[in-house]
């Protein structure tokens, strides 16, 4: 079986969720579940909770209410094969620039236990599918900021995760850059069924059939495909229905 684990199973079951630093609660009982070949948008403003969630995904924190389940194993009891299945692209830029693309992706596959030889194969290989591959020797200070974010979003990929997590991903990027990693992106979904969260605070970033997770001061407000939760709102457009959610707008109707 890949790392990836069953397809039939949710990639990501976050059930009752909670966390807090001192006395402000950063997440107040958050659920959701991501399934394969499904690409869901975690949409909310600066601070309303979205890095906290990956940080407790990736269990760089230890989450102190709920449960987490990566392709059914729970991540406090089984977190080694949990996060194995997790590949993630965190807001922060973490390669090392004064190592070569090659360097930063082969010193992360060793993390992995992945043999020198495999390693290589699929670094060449993931990219070439980002357009990179003559820039393997490169070290990674001598490419621009779309590029280190592919070349991170290769290294993410090299153990074969088969959820993806992506926080703020194409911050600082122009719009080119954008669509590019985010294309990339989509097509994998569609083509290696995987499952991906994206969170952003960019609202055109959300495309018709994403399904969309408006996050807000640590609690979902809405949980749905886009189409359809316009359709209940009532609103024409994701920021109309983002800003009426935040702002307490009779929207509300649409969470769920």
């Amino acid at each position: 079986m890949p790392a990836g684990g069953d397809a039939s199973e949710p990639a990501l079951q976050v059930e009752a969720l909670s966390h807090r630093f001192g006395r402000r609660l950063a997440l107040d009982s958050v659920s959701l579940t991501l399934r394969p070949g499904q690409f869901t948008v975690l949409l909310g403003q600066n601070g309303a909770g979205k890095t906290t969630l990956f940080s407790l995904v990736t269990r760089l924190y230890a989450n102190q209410g709920g449960s987490i389940r990566v392709f059914g194993r729970e991540l406090r009891r089984h977190p080694s094969e949990a996060l194995s299945r997790i590949g993630a692209v965190f807001q922060q830029r973490t390669l090392d620039l004064d190592l070569s693309v090659a360097q930063n992706l082969l010193y992360h596959a060793a993390l992995h236990g992945l043999p020198k030889r495999l390693a290589r194969q699929r670094l060449g290989a993931e990219l070439a599918r980002i357009g990179l591959a003559e820039r393997a020797d490169d070290k990674a200070r001598e490419l621009s900021g779309g590029q280190l974010r592919r070349v991170e979003i290769a290294r993410a990929l090299l153990h074969r995760p088969r959820l993806l997590l992506c926080d703020e991903a194409t911050v600082g990027l122009d719009i080119d850059s954008r669509r590019a990693i985010l294309e990339h992106l989509r097509r994998l979904v569609a083509e290696e069924s995987l499952a991906l969260l994206w969170a952003t605070h960019l609202v055109d970033e959300v495309v018709p059939g994403n399904r969309v997770v408006i996050l807000h001061q640590g609690r979902v407000l809405a949980d749905g495909e886009l189409t359809a939760l316009l359709a209940e709102s009532g609103q024409a457009d994701i920021g109309a229905l983002f800003s009426a959610l935040t702002r307490g707008a009779p929207a509300a109707a649409a969470a769920g």
